[in-house]
C-alpha cells in the first residue's frame, strides 16, 4: 500500500464505531436501501460466488446473504476494525471476511460470479489498477456494481457542497469525536471525479453495458458494469 493508503486504512480503524450511524444520519436512512440495491443489481446466481471489496460493516455483503442464502459470499477490507464490526452483526458467520488491499487481490483469475463495494473508489491511490483487479477476477459475463459518492452538481451544487462542509465534519465531533477523519470524508466526497468519468475508467477496465444512477441530489450514485463473456 502507498502511504495515502495506510493513512486512509488507519482513519477507518479509527471510526468503525461510529460508521453505520454517522452513514444513516447522513444519508437520512437512505444507505442501507442503497446496499440492497447494489446486492440486487449484483444479481448472484445460487450458489455462486459474490466479492464484496471494502465491505466495511459488512452492509452490502449481507443484504446479497439475505437475497441469495446458498451464494458463497467473501467480503474484505483493509480496516481490521471494520472486520471485528462486520463479524458481529446477525448472519454474517455464513460469511468469509479477510483482510485484503483492493490494490493487490489473492483471488485467482475468473473466480466470482459478482464483485461489489461501496465507497471503495474515492479511497484509492490507483482506481485503473483496482478496476483491473475487479476485472480478473470477475468470471466472463460476471457484473460489478458499485456504490459511491460524487460531486454534487447543478444549481444545488454550492448549497450541497457547503451544508456537507458543515454538517460531516460537524457529525464527526458530536458522534464520532474525530472531527479530522469526517473532515477527510468530506474533502474526499467533493474531490471525487463525476459519475461519468468513472463510468470511464470502469469501460477503460474492459467491462461494458456500463450505467449508472445518481442518489440523494447527486451526492451518491450507483453505477455497474459487465465483464465481457468468453469468445470461441
Amino acid at each position: 500500500m502507498s502511504e495515502r493508503d495506510t493513512q486512509v486504512q488507519g482513519l477507518f480503524n479509527r471510526i468503525t464505531a461510529s460508521y453505520d450511524r454517522i452513514n444513516g444520519l447522513m444519508t437520512l436512512g437512505h444507505h442501507a436501501r442503497w446496499c440492497r440495491e447494489v446486492a440486487a443489481r449484483a444479481g448472484v446466481p445460487p450458489r455462486g460466488r459474490l466479492l464484496d471489496i471494502a465491505t466495511g460493516t459488512g452492509e452490502i455483503a449481507l443484504a446479497a446473504r439475505r437475497r441469495e442464502p446458498r451464494a458463497e459470499i467473501v467480503g474484505v477490507d483493509f480496516s481490521e476494525k471494520m472486520l471485528e464490526e462486520a463479524r458481529t452483526k446477525p448472519g454474517a458467520k455464513s460469511i468469509t471476511w479477510e483482510f485484503a488491499d483492493a490494490h493487490s487481490l489473492r483471488f485467482e483469475d475468473a473466480s466470482f460470479d459478482a464483485v461489489t463495494h461501496g465507497y471503495l473508489l474515492r479511497n484509492v491511490s490507483d482506481v485503473p489498477r483496482v478496476l483491473a483487479e475487479q476485472a480478473r477476477v470477475l468470471k466472463p459475463g460476471g457484473r460489478v456494481v458499485v456504490l459511491e459518492t460524487a460531486p454534487p452538481r447543478g444549481v444545488l451544487r454550492l448549497a450541497v457542497s457547503a451544508g456537507m462542509g458543515v454538517v460531516l465534519p460537524l457529525l464527526g465531533r458530536l458522534v464520532a469525536g474525530d472531527r479530522d477523519a469526517y473532515s477527510y470524508l468530506k474533502d474526499s466526497t467533493l474531490g471525487f471525479v463525476p459519475p461519468e468519468r468513472v463510468a470511464e475508467l470502469v469501460r477503460e477496465a474492459g467491462f461494458e453495458d456500463v450505467g449508472y444512477e445518481r442518489k440523494y441530489l447527486g451526492t451518491n450514485v450507483i453505477l455497474w458494469g459487465r465483464k465481457p463473456a468468453a469468445t470461441n
